[in-house]
């Protein structure tokens, strides 16, 4: 199908939104799928953002080379690769409305335990197998469904009080590789046809610029003030999401 004016007016700010997150600002871009859903299927919208998450990711991982925990990676890629294999042999099974729903209420849930109990009022935590594979797991199936493995994620990453140019740069690594190793299901899938790949080749100069907007807005924003921001964020999109899955 093709865009008209508001449909390509929410494309660019999606992918604005891909790539400040990719900048640093991690959970920023949860918004983007259910913005581009507004005037399209979330199926095809995820399948246009999906190229634009991977280009995206390039930049993200040139400005954080050097800053991520190797540990946390260890801990939650076997898990999210697993999701992702799960998210691909149950594509045409489940609803993504109710993946939708439980990931609103799980993020939720977190952002309003974090902001009774502030992370700074709590003793950082060390990463463990255990729970890295099981909040991996998820953040892997719902990042598949539909690009929103973030709030998952940000359950188990966050109680770990990285730096946030550390956290920033763990989020980043450990998305591009989800990214990356959905291309082919999704391939599979058909959610790349032409038409998908000729939008998403047009939006990833404002994703490219959101990158460079976010890791400047990161390096200039205190410690605390970051750890609110994402809190918030978080509560935010969880709420959304559970307004669009019901």
């Amino acid at each position: 199908m093709g865009l008209d004016i508001w449909g390509w007016t929410l494309g660019i700010v999606a992918a604005f939104a891909v790539g400040l997150a990719k900048g640093g600002l991690a959970l920023v871009g949860v918004i983007s799928v259910p913005l581009m859903s507004l005037v399209m299927s979330p199926v095809q919208a995820a399948g246009i953002l999906l190229p634009v998450y991977v280009v995206s990711d390039i930049g993200g991982l040139i400005a954080f080379r050097r800053s991520f925990d190797r540990r946390v990676l260890a801990t939650v890629l076997p898990g999210a690769l697993a999701g992702i294999g799960l998210g691909w042999a149950t594509a045409h099974l489940i609803e993504e409305r109710y993946v939708t729903l439980i990931v609103g209420f799980v993020g939720l849930a977190f952002a309003l335990n974090a902001l009774v109990r502030p992370v700074r009022n709590r003793q950082a935590r060390a990463p463990q197998m255990g729970a890295g594979s099981f909040w991996g797991a998820l953040a892997g199936y719902t990042s598949f469904v539909s690009h929103s493995g973030g709030p998952p994620y940000q359950v188990y990453a966050q109680p770990l009080q990285m730096e946030p140019m550390i956290f920033a740069g763990t989020t980043t690594i450990f998305f591009a590789i989800c990214n990356a190793v959905k291309l082919v299901p999704y391939a599979f899938l058909g959610q790349l046809s032409a038409h998908n790949l000729a939008v998403a080749a047009a939006l990833m100069v404002p994703a490219l610029i959101g990158v460079a907007c976010g890791l400047w807005i990161l390096k200039r924003m205190p410690s605390t003030v970051f750890y609110k921001f994402i809190t918030w964020a978080l509560g935010i999109v969880s709420l959304r999401l559970i307004w669009t899955a019901l």
